[in-house]
């Protein structure tokens, strides 16, 4: 274990239970509508291997019914053929992961027997109203094989005892980890670290891993990733560049800078960004801008910021008038 004071873990200490997953192609996939050349996700999966990444998040599994393979792009629906094109039989220490959000998944049928897929880890997204629907989820996951997480979505709008009582349901569901996720980019450190503490008590409890997923909209998913490292997370989520919907999220390259385990070497993802991402920059948009910002203070959806960005507003002071006035 690593080091720790009274303040949690030492964070310039080896810290051998962290592990990383990137989420680059799902969380960036919010971008560009999932439509990431064959060269772009091949070079990924081998820089996240060669960089010693834990897990690499390769998209949704969202429902063919629901939404239209013309609009989206492959990893929005990550058919088992998709993923196999790119990773083989993935002969490789790297794990493979998928997100399934509730509602919007046909997991009986599109989610295989981890026997026929070189999937090890599906994400189950939810909402606290619904957390049953979550649980079946979980539970047919975890007949079929899989290592299994929730990440319960838009915390910072959820009162103190519903989250506390939706925490214990899940952590009874024998879910293997239990995500902190900031949607909205509205946490500062002090929350964060209070709410690492109220799920960390609750996976103890119960044997459950928590991890950590951070938006950028106040420029603190970083830190507030570490602090809950500090904390008692050890699943922390990354996108190469921060890439992802509206301010984006965590830098993957922050994490492998800054952990002190031997295993993460941040140079074959540096040399992925040198080679691959100023395309993407170029033809996609997102990270920080003040409209993000304030909806972060706000604690309010990003969807008004990206609408403020794609007109090419400039007039702050009125975005945030508008805001206050629709609270």
């Amino acid at each position: 274990m690593a080091l720790k004071n009274t303040n949690g873990r030492i964070l310039m200490s080896y810290c051998p239970d962290i592990r990383i997953l990137d989420c680059t192609l799902r969380d960036g996939g919010l971008v560009n509508n999932f439509a990431f050349p064959d060269e772009f996700v091949k070079a990924l999966y081998q820089a996240n291997i060669a960089s010693g990444v834990d897990y690499m998040e390769f998209g949704y599994k969202a429902s063919k019914r629901l939404f239209s393979t013309e609009e989206f792009g492959e990893w929005k629906f990550c058919d088992e053929a998709s993923i196999r094109r790119i990773v083989g039989e993935n002969d490789s220490p790297m794990k493979i992961s998928v997100m399934a959000d509730v509602g919007r998944c046909d997991y009986q049928t599109d989610i295989l027997p981890r026997s026929e897929s070189v999937i090890d880890l599906v994400r189950v997204a939810t909402y606290i109203h619904q957390i049953p629907t979550a649980i079946r989820m979980i539970a047919d996951a975890k007949e079929k094989g899989y290592e299994v997480s929730v990440n319960i979505m838009a915390v910072s709008k959820v009162g103190e005892l519903e989250l506390q009582s939706g925490i214990e349901m899940l952590a009874q569901s024998g879910v293997d980890y239990l995500y902190l996720v900031d949607s909205y980019g509205a946490f500062y450190p002090e929350q964060v670290k209070t709410l690492t503490e109220l799920y960390m008590e609750i996976g103890e409890k119960y044997g459950i891993t928590v991890g950590y997923h951070g938006h950028n909209n106040q420029q603190l998913a970083f830190a507030n990733t570490i602090e809950s490292l500090r904390y008692g997370a050890s699943l922390l989520d990354g996108t190469v560049c921060g890439m992802g919907r509206g301010a984006g999220n965590c830098f993957l390259e922050s994490l492998l800078g800054f952990l002190k385990n031997p295993k993460y070497d941040i140079m074959p993802v540096l040399k992925f960004i040198e080679t691959h991402m100023g395309e993407m920059k170029q033809k996609y948009e997102w990270g920080f801008d003040v409209s993000y910002m304030l909806t972060g203070i706000l604690n309010a959806h990003p969807k008004s910021a990206i609408a403020f960005q794609k007109g090419q507003r400039q007039d702050y002071t009125r975005f945030y008038q508008e805001m206050l006035e629709g609270e």
